[in-house]
C-alpha cells in the first residue's frame, strides 16, 4: 500500500481546509513592505510581488484546486461509467450511439476543447468543473464499456434477462461490484488530470479569475519574477506534483489489486 502517497494526500487537504486556523494570515492583503521577500520563519513561503503571503494563498489556492480535481473526477467517472455500462449491457444501438458520442468528443483534443469551451463562458471553480467533467469522461467510459461486454456474455446474466429480472436490479447487483474497482482507478486518475488542466488553463488566464485564486493561478503570477523569485512559482507548482505523483502511485497500486482479482478468479 502506498502510504506515504496517501499521508503527502491527507496532508495537503488538512493543510488546504484547515490550515488557515492555525496560520492566520490573510491571502488578500497586500503589504508594500513586504514584497519578494524570500521564505523565512515569518513567511514560511515567502512572499509575491505584491507582498502577499505564498504559504496563505497556497493554502486558500489549494481549497480550490482540490475541489475543482475532485468534482470534476467525481462527475467525469460518473458518466463515463454510466454511458460505459449501459452501452455495454444493451449493446445494438444504444452501443452503436455510445461509440459515434465518443468518437465525436476524441475528435478535438481534449485541451483544446478545453480551451474552445472557457472562451465563452467566464471561468469559475463551478464553472471549470462542468468543462472539464465534460471534457473528461471518455476514457473511463471505454473501459467500462469494455469490461461491461465481457459481463454480459456471461451465462448467468443471459439467465436473468431471459428471467425477465429488472434491468436496474442486474446493473447494480451484478454490474456494479465488477465494474467498481475501475472506477476507483479512473477516479483518482481523473483527480491528478482535473488539477493539471485547471492549473494549465489558470496559467494561461483563462482559469480561476481574480480575487479567487488556485495553484494554477499562484504559479502564473510568478512566471515574470521567477529569476529573481523562484519561491512564487516554486511552491505551488510543488503541490501540484506532490498531488499527481501521489495519486498516480494510489492509482497503480489499485490498479495492481484490479488485475490480482481478475487473475484470481
Amino acid at each position: 500500500m502506498p502510504k506515504f502517497s496517501i499521508g503527502i494526500l491527507v496532508s495537503v487537504f488538512l493543510i488546504s481546509f484547515f490550515g488557515l486556523f492555525f496560520y492566520p494570515t490573510d491571502p488578500y492583503l497586500l503589504n508594500p513592505k513586504t514584497i519578494l521577500l524570500s521564505p523565512s520563519y515569518e513567511h514560511i513561503m515567502g512572499t509575491d510581488r505584491l507582498g502577499r503571503d505564498i504559504f496563505a494563498r497556497i493554502m486558500k489556492g489549494g481549497q480550490v484546486s482540490l475541489i475543482i480535481g475532485v468534482g470534476s473526477a467525481l462527475i467525469a467517472s460518473l458518466i463515463g461509467l454510466l454511458l460505459g455500462s449501459l452501452a455495454g449491457y444493451f449493446r445494438g444501438g444504444v452501443d452503436k450511439g455510445f461509440i459515434v458520442l465518443v468518437d465525436l468528443f476524441l475528435t478535438f483534443p481534449t485541451f483544446f476543447l478545453l480551451l474552445a469551451l472557457v472562451s465563452y463562458v467566464n471561468a469559475s471553480a463551478w464553472v471549470l468543473i462542468v468543462i472539464i467533467s465534460i471534457t473528461g469522461w471518455m476514457t473511463t467510459a471505454r473501459l467500462i464499456r469494455s469490461e461491461s461486454f465481457k459481463i454480459t456474455s456471461q451465462p448467468y446474466i443471459k439467465i436473468l434477462n431471459i428471467a425477465k429480472v429488472s434491468k436496474l436490479k442486474i446493473l447494480f447487483k451484478y454490474y456494479a461490484p465488477i465494474l467498481a474497482p475501475i472506477y476507483f482507478v479512473s477516479f483518482t486518475f481523473g483527480v491528478g488530470g482535473a488539477i493539471l488542466a485547471e492549473s494549465g488553463l489558470s496559467f494561461l488566464g483563462l482559469g480561476i479569475v481574480a480575487p479567487q485564486m488556485s495553484w494554477g493561478t499562484i504559479l502564473s503570477g510568478g512566471k515574470d519574477v521567477v529569476e529573481i523569485a523562484w519561491w512564487v512559482s516554486f511552491f505551488p507548482g510543488l503541490m501540484i506534483f506532490l498531488v499527481t505523483f501521489s495519486l498516480i502511485n494510489i492509482s497503480n497500486y489499485l490498479q495492481q489489486l484490479t488485475n490480482k482479482k481478475q487473475i484470481q478468479n
